[in-house]
């Protein structure tokens, strides 16, 4: 017997009411709750249920079998180094990024190269047709007669077109567009979408074949759904980047197979997304040696080592209260940077705008950052440029001091292969054996004694 309910959702948190508000109590965002009606089936008590002929049974870890090739190899290395060296059978992928990033792009050039070297792939689109996906292959020089498209997003049928073609691979695009028609609510909303994403997780689990699921994301830059698809996949990518620039990053959060916030970088070009074997070379092509206010910095992507230009510009304020812009890095952190270098230096930056700009449309969270941001902010207050072979890695804290930072070792290899010849370091306590010895270092306590010695060898 089945009894409706309704209730009131949030398109953008999730939250759940029995009653309607103008406001979400939870996210604050205005115009965001939609009625949605389910209709719930009453079953049996699940003390009545018995086992069918076909239930799994518990297994003793030590008798599972794996097999000899437990990961598909990708014909894509940024895209199987981001998964951790390959892709797992029966895993579920999520990948999300802005509209216009290059999601498409990138899965549909994926899904051509692994259809020609591995097998079958379904390519299934619920927002182009097969003539739009048939001209983007075109203009990207794709052509493999195992890929094959379909224009559906009925969730069953998509099943069970996967399960005749028994495919190494099935494309979502995008899991916000799939629906049951069972269930009486939108596609998009939070019910349809975890009622698909579980149904396509049994499919994975159950027959083997791996799925990547493109999702939509908010304003905010998270996967819509809300976040109830990040529970349910196994691996979860973001394809990240300044629609401005030519640099596209591939970034893992989350990896039951492998490790977490790995990178896989790519350039935009108009044969589709190329990838960037020494994406540090690549960020530095472009870099005017011996110019005030800029200063390359060591930082740390997963377990990749990418040196990356800072620039900054300092310029006297014409209104009371200065500016602080930054593009790429957190804007509290430039806050504190600059209080460092105003109350521990003695930089007059209270009455400076002050401008910081990551070249190559990059986005940097950590910290190791710190001293080449605070040297790049002097280097253009001074107006003197730092050493042009000079390298810069170390994490500054409240009182003026430079603190160590992890895997100093592959940075000052990175650094070696760039072809820099000296690096700012944080004071070390002993000379580790695998650091490079054609590579000068500079020790520095604090960013007075970082300053000091940057500008002297200038």
């Amino acid at each position: 017997m089945a009894k409706a309910r309704s209730a009131f959702v949030c398109a953008s948190c999730g939250r759940r009411s029995p009653a309607y508000f103008g406001r979400c109590p939870q996210c604050g965002e205005f115009g965001t709750m939609k009625e949605q009606v389910e209709q719930r089936r009453r079953g049996p008590d699940v003390g009545s249920v018995a086992r069918g002929p076909g239930a799994p049974s518990p297994q003793r870890l030590g008798d599972i079998e794996m097999s000899a090739d437990a990961r598909i190899a990708l014909p894509i290395e940024e895209f199987s180094r981001v998964l951790g060296g390959g892709l797992v059978p029966g895993s579920l992928v999520l990948l999300g990024g802005e509209p216009g990033i290059g999601k498409s792009t990138l899965v549909l050039e994926l899904s051509a190269k692994l259809a020609a070297a591995s097998g079958p792939v379904l390519y299934v689109s619920g927002e182009e047709s097969a003539r739009q996906i048939k001209l983007r292959a075109e203009r990207l020089g794709l052509g493999a007669p195992d890929l094959y498209l379909l224009t559906e997003t009925d969730i069953s049928e998509i099943i069970s077109q996967a399960r005749a073609l028994d495919p190494v691979l099935v494309v979502i695009d995008s899991i916000q567009t799939t629906h049951d028609p069972e269930l009486n609510s939108a596609p998009g909303l939070v019910a349809q979408v975890r009622h698909c994403a579980t149904a396509l997780q049994k499919l994975a689990k159950g027959s083997g074949p791996s799925i990547l699921m493109i999702g939509h994301v908010t304003k905010d830059g998270n996967i819509a759904g809300p976040r109830v698809l990040e529970h349910i996949v196994d691996a979860v990518l973001y394809l990240e980047g300044d629609p401005f620039q030519q640099y596209r990053l591939l970034r893992g959060v989350k990896n039951r197979f492998g490790a977490t916030s790995e990178v896989g970088v790519f350039e935009m070009r108009g044969s589709g997304l190329a990838q960037v074997p020494n994406p540090s070379e690549a960020f530095l092509e472009e870099r005017m040696i011996n110019a005030a206010g800029s200063a390359i910095a060591i930082t740390l992507e997963g377990t990749r080592p990418l040196l990356v230009e800072l620039q900054a510009l300092t310029s006297p304020s014409a209104f009371g209260n200065p500016r602080r812009t930054p593009n790429g890095i957190d804007l509290n952190r430039l806050l504190l940077i600059s209080a460092v270098l105003s109350k521990r230096v003695g930089l007059k930056l209270w009455e400076q705008d002050i401008f910081v700009n990551v070249i190559g449309g990059l986005r940097i969270t950590e910290p190791a950052s710190d001293l080449a941001m605070a040297l790049a902010i002097a280097s253009s207050y001074h107006d003197r440029a730092l050493p042009a072979d000079l390298a810069i890695v170390g994490e500054v804290g409240l009182s003026g001091e430079v603190r160590r930072v992890g895997q100093l070792s592959e940075r000052l290899n990175e650094a070696r292969k760039i072809g820099f010849k000296r690096a700012l370091v944080p004071k070390l306590r002993r000379r580790a054996r695998d650091f490079p010895a054609d590579i000068q270092l500079i020790e520095a306590r604090s960013v007075r004694e970082a300053l000091r010695a940057a500008l002297s060898g200038a």
